[in-house]
C-alpha cells in the first residue's frame, strides 16, 4: 500500500515527483510517460516514488486529482455567477495547462465516453447548482448538463479546442475581448427562463401527458348547422354543404 510521507523532506520529494509527473503525463500521457525521467526529473528514485503512489496508474492518479485540488482552490466557485467562473476557468488554463492536456489523456486512454473526472467529488457544485435552479437564478435542467456546457464554453480556447487553442503571451486586447464573449454567452446560456417561457412549456408538457381538451364551444356538435355571414342582398346559407 502506498504511504504518505510523514517527514518535511518526504513531503518535499513528493512534491517534487507530482510536479515532473504532472508534465511527464501531460505531454505524453499515460502510455507514453516513462518513471524514469519522472525520477530523474524529481531527484528521486523509484523506491521511492512508488513508495508513495504505488504504481504507474496511481501516479497518474494523483496527479490528476493534484491538478484539480489546485484547479478547485485557485478558482471559486459560485452557482450564482457561472459567469466569473468560466472566465475563472479561462484564466486558469491559460496559466496552466496541464489539466487539459490530462483530461484529453483520460479521455483517449480511459473512459472514451461517459463521466471523465471518475472519483473526483463534484457533488457540492451540483448542490450549489440545484439550490440556484430552485431559487429561480438559474434556468431549469439537470445540473450535470448545466455545468458540463459552462465548462465546454469556458474550455473553447483551451488546448482541448479543435479550433485555436490561446496562449497567455497573446496580447492582453485578445483576452480581454475572449471574456466579455465568454461571460455574456454563459450568463445567457444559465439564464432563469422567462415566465411566459415558462407557462408555455408547462402547458406543452401538460398536453403531452393527457389526452387533449378543447374549450366549450370552439367545434360545432355533429349534425347541427353554423350560420354563415352574407353580405347585403345575398342570401345566407348554414354551413352544411
Amino acid at each position: 500500500m502506498p504511504e504518505l510521507p510523514t517527514t518535511p523532506r518526504g513531503t518535499a520529494t513528493s512534491r517534487r515527483i507530482l510536479d515532473a509527473a504532472t508534465g511527464e503525463f501531460a505531454e505524453r500521457g499515460i502510455a507514453g510517460a516513462r518513471i524514469d525521467r519522472i525520477i530523474t526529473a524529481a531527484q528521486t528514485n523509484k523506491a521511492q516514488l512508488y513508495g508513495y503512489f504505488g504504481s504507474k496508474d496511481g501516479l497518474f492518479d494523483a496527479v490528476v486529482a493534484d491538478c484539480l485540488d489546485r484547479t478547485a482552490n485557485d478558482v471559486a466557485f459560485d452557482a450564482n455567477d457561472l459567469g466569473s467562473w468560466a472566465v475563472g476557468v479561462y484564466d486558469e488554463n491559460l496559466r496552466s495547462p496541464d489539466l487539459v492536456r490530462l483530461m484529453g489523456w483520460i479521455r483517449l486512454e480511459r473512459r472514451p465516453t461517459g463521466f471523465i473526472l471518475g472519483n473526483f467529488n463534484i457533488e457540492p457544485k451540483i448542490k450549489a447548482v440545484v439550490e440556484a435552479q430552485a431559487a429561480g437564478r438559474l434556468r431549469p435542467g439537470d445540473p450535470v448538463d448545466l455545468l458540463a456546457l459552462v465548462i465546454a464554453m469556458a474550455c473553447a480556447w483551451s488546448p482541448a479546442t479543435g479550433v485555436y487553442a490561446a496562449s497567455s503571451d497573446e496580447p492582453a486586447a485578445d483576452h480581454e475581448r475572449r471574456r466579455a464573449l465568454l461571460r455574456a454567452c454563459v450568463e445567457r446560456a444559465v439564464a432563469p427562463l422567462p415566465a411566459f417561457t415558462r407557462r408555455r412549456r408547462s402547458w406543452r408538457a401538460r398536453s403531452r401527458s393527457g389526452p387533449s381538451r378543447r374549450r366549450p364551444g370552439r367545434q360545432p356538435a355533429a349534425g347541427r348547422t353554423r350560420p354563415c355571414r352574407a353580405g347585403p342582398g345575398s342570401t345566407a346559407r348554414t354551413g352544411r354543404e
